[in-house]
């Protein structure tokens, strides 16, 4: 008697695992590509409008030709600007300001917070307490104060105050709470047997800080000088109370002698762009170590 088979199916294979949808990804674009718009339109709409005259700049307005490089164009309000303001006095000042801001506080600033994190000493909470707790008084509060202290301070030349002259306006800002604290942070995220180490060959705490530590910590020195540079580059309060020689004021100050008598839009648009490239420079070389170092130490807890 022939027997029938009856097949047997297959048991089903099991789901592949699915990844993000395609409208996640597409959602996640778009999200990147609005911030992109949000941050970078503002700029573009000062690139081109200073090629433009003012009529060209609020005739364009509430189309895209704000954004675009059409109708009158010309090099006429950058021309403009280096004929109403010395720029590059003003420039080489803020250059000059800017170096100096961030080289010293680099130095002062990574000497403290060695110190408070790498040594140890009675009342090394409390100091570092009373450091951060300066983080929350804006400058507002303390500008006229320091203004009445750095005219009694005495000058190299034997005289009395500090106004009007490059050091009041730099050295008042040498030393920064927020510099420290992130120098902190990372200096105490580096192990401490290193320290250890080059004690048992002989070295001291400077030679520690200067051939161990320092090398380790590339990413904070540059994320301390850019947040360093770019308030000094953007001083402006400051320098317009305590400076009064045109020949040492910074380029912020020169954005004033544009809204003297008329406002033309088209010749501050000019110099707001001349003044913002070497920031952008600034952040392109060194954004890298910048994004590293906000990762690895300038948000830990």
């Amino acid at each position: 008697m022939s027997q029938t088979l009856t097949p047997v199916a297959n048991p089903a294979a099991p789901p592949a695992p699915r990844g993000p949808g395609a409208g996640r990804t597409v959602l996640r674009y778009l999200v990147r590509f609005l911030l992109v718009l949000v941050f970078a339109l503002p700029l573009l709409f000062m690139l081109v409008s200073s090629f433009k005259p003012d009529t060209q700049i609020f005739g364009d307005l509430g189309s895209i030709d704000a954004f675009l490089p059409v109708g009158e164009v010309s090099l006429a309000n950058y021309t403009a600007v280096f004929e109403r303001v010395p720029f590059w006095r003003f420039m080489m000042n803020s250059i000059l300001l800017s170096v100096l801001t961030v080289g010293l506080g680099l130095f002062v600033n990574s000497m403290c917070a060695f110190a408070l994190a790498r040594l140890r000493f009675r009342g090394q909470g409390l100091i570092l307490g009373v450091i951060l707790a300066t983080l929350i008084v804006p400058f507002e509060t303390l500008a006229l104060p320091l203004l009445w202290w750095v005219n009694l301070l005495p000058y190299f030349d034997g005289s009395t105050g500090w106004l009007d002259t490059y050091e009041v306006q730099f050295i008042p800002f040498i030393a920064n709470a927020f510099s420290i604290y992130l120098f902190y942070q990372y200096f105490d995220s580096i192990p401490r047997e290193l320290d250890e180490a080059a004690k048992v060959d002989g070295a001291g705490w400077f030679t520690i800080y200067r051939k161990v530590i320092m090398p380790l910590s590339g990413p904070a020195v540059a994320t301390v000088a850019i947040l360093t540079f770019l308030p000094s580059w953007n001083q402006y309060l400051w320098p317009l109370m305590a400076v009064q020689t045109e020949s040492l004021r910074p380029v912020m100050v020169g954005i004033d002698y544009f809204s003297q008598l008329t406002t033309n839009w088209g010749q501050i648009m000019a110099y707001a762009s001349l003044i913002t490239v070497p920031v952008l420079v600034l952040f392109i070389a060194f954004q890298r170590s910048f994004i590293n170092s906000i990762a690895s130490s300038g948000v830990k807890g």
